[in-house]
This record gives structure tokens, sequence and C-alpha cells, in this order.
């Protein structure tokens, strides 16, 4: 049978009352579908906020166990956690040290907050003098060199308390070498969030101020994906879920809805987005200039991420839309 048409069919009658809109709702978010991330810093004080980020702190260890236990609170139960080490190197020495700033702070908060899931970034960026994402061959990042220290890293993550480890690298192989190590150092239980689809993007940079990971000379163009690609997206997916990805990720969120959708059509695999910290900031500012209402305009987006077709949304907004949701 065709569609009824007016005045038969009238979509306004569901539309008249909040109780009415509720009731035929058909995206449904809550604060467990969020991860907060959490910049930990081994170098500074207690909190230190970060300009282009405005309500995100660098947080000592201590005070990540408090952000991370206020944000359990409100409901939501999953972080993502980036690490800022005392000193940097060329090979990012610090990122698989037991010692290291990550890893304590997955002991700390596994002892205070046992229920809460821990996701820990796998990359080198955070920990190389050259902010770049690997091993250097002259100006060229190496990719097989690479892939032993980012495995080095997750299973050192894994032994600390990592439910789950996100490479967000974009090497080649390295979602296979990761599962490959995990399983050899008896962490088999430890899942792999894989950054599939990264692209390389103008939205990193309050990020990068974030994580002090600029890269001291030229840029990722050459392992982040192109935004003209689409295609090649899928296969980048494919391939890290034959290595043994458990969950994918696409980054940028918003600007990449299109891809979202694809990836969860093509692969029905759990799917993560990253509002990252350039969408993040947009919104901030344009609400402390008064050109928007930020938590609608926070909540809307968040929602047409997961309309789109997210399990799960890193975002920084995460405590701002569980207090939000919490309220409607």
């Amino acid at each position: 049978m065709p569609d009824a048409s007016f005045p038969t069919s009238r979509p306004r009658r569901l539309r008249r009352t909040a109780a009415l809109r509720e009731l035929v709702r058909e995206t449904r978010l809550e604060a467990s579908d969020l991860v907060y991330p959490m910049f930990i810093d081994d170098r500074g004080p207690r909190r230190q906020p970060i300009p282009s980020m405005p309500g995100i702190d660098r947080l000592s260890v201590e005070a990540a166990i408090e952000e991370a236990g206020a944000a359990f609170e409100e409901g939501i139960r999953a972080v993502l956690l980036f690490g800022l080490p005392a000193s940097k190197d060329a090979r990012g020495s610090r990122a698989d040290r037991p010692d290291g700033v990550i890893q304590r702070s997955l002991r700390a908060l596994r002892g205070a907050l046992p229920d809460l899931v821990l996701i820990t970034d796998v990359c080198l960026c955070e920990y190389t003098d050259h902010g770049h994402c690997g091993i250097l061959d002259g100006d060229r990042v190496a990719n097989d060199p690479t892939l032993e220290r980012l495995a080095a890293q997750a299973v050192s993550h894994g032994a600390a308390g990592a439910d789950i480890v996100a490479p967000s690298d974009m090497m080649d192989g390295r979602v296979g070498a990761i599962r490959a190590s995990l399983d050899e150092a008896h962490l088999e239980d430890v899942a792999i969030l894989s950054y599939a689809v990264k692209y390389a993007s103008a939205f990193y940079g309050p990020f990068r101020d974030a994580a002090d990971s600029a890269p001291a000379f030229g840029d990722r163009r050459g392992y982040q994906m192109d935004v003209r690609n689409a295609d090649e997206a899928i296969r980048e997916v494919r391939f890290d879920i034959a290595e043994g990805a458990d969950l994918v990720m696409v980054k940028p969120a918003l600007p990449n809805l299109d891809i979202l959708r694809r990836v969860k059509d093509e692969f029905r695999m759990p799917t993560a987005a990253y509002q990252v910290s350039g969408e993040y900031a947009m919104i901030e500012a344009a609400g402390a200039n008064g050109w928007l209402d930020a938590d609608a305009a926070s909540l809307e987006a968040v929602r047409a991420i997961r309309r789109a077709g997210a399990d799960l949304i890193v975002t920084y907004a995460a405590r701002r839309l569980a207090r939000v949701l919490c309220l409607r």
C-alpha cells in the first residue's frame, strides 16, 4: 500500500506534547552510553585547566580518582585515559613502564572504582619528544618498529588493570600485534577498541594542547586517513576486525556521520565515535559568547552521533550531558 497522504496522515499528531515525543522516540541516549576522556599528568599540580578546552583539566593521579568517581556517580560507566609523562624521549620509553603515569592510574582507579570500565589510549605521541605516533626513521614514522612499542604499551596497560586498550596510532597491523602480545602475556580478556577510522583532521588542535603532543615537525597525514576517502575507511575497519578488534572507532564524529553509518551497517560490530576536542571547543566557545545554548547543542550533537550508529560515544561533554540527561 502507498503511504497515506494529508489529511489522512498527520505526523504532527505524535509531536504535540513532550510525553508523546518521548513515547515514539527512535534514538535513546543515556549517561552509560558515554565515555569520559581524562588527561592524567605526571608533571604538574592536582588540576591544571586547559584553556582551549573549557571545563577540562589535566589531573594528577589523585585528582583523577576524584574526577572519575564524580563521573561514575553521575551515571558514566567508562573513562578513556591519556597520559602525560614526567619526561619524553625519541622512543617514548615511559609509555610501557610499570610505574608510568597511566599504569599507576589504572591500579589506583581499579582499587577505588572497581566497577568503572577502564580504557587506555595506546599511542606514542604523548611520550615522544618529537610528538609523532611512532618510532622515527629519519623524518618518517617507521611502521613495523613501532608495532613492538605499541604492543609493549598495551601489555603494560592490561597488566595494570585496563579492561580495554585503544590503539589510536594508525600503524598498519597494530591490532594484530597487540592481540598476539596480550594473548602471549595471558591477558586474553583485555579487549581492543581500534581507532579503525581516524582521519587527519583540523579538529584535533585543542587535544594536542591538552596532551602536549603536537608534532615537532611535519604532520600526521602520512599515517592518518585522508578525509576525502570513504571506501578506504571500510577497508580499514575490515582489516582491524580480521586482526582481532573487539570494538571499532570512527574519529572525528560529527564530520563523519556518513562513515559511522556505513561502518555500523556493514559490520554490525560494537561501534564507537569520538566527539573530538575541536568539536567540543566549538560548542563551548559559541556558548560562552551567547551564540547558542551549549547544553542543548551538546545534547543535539551527541544524539545525532548516536542516531548515526554509535553504540558508545567518547566526549569531553560526558559529565555535562549526564547531568542534563538526568534533568530531562
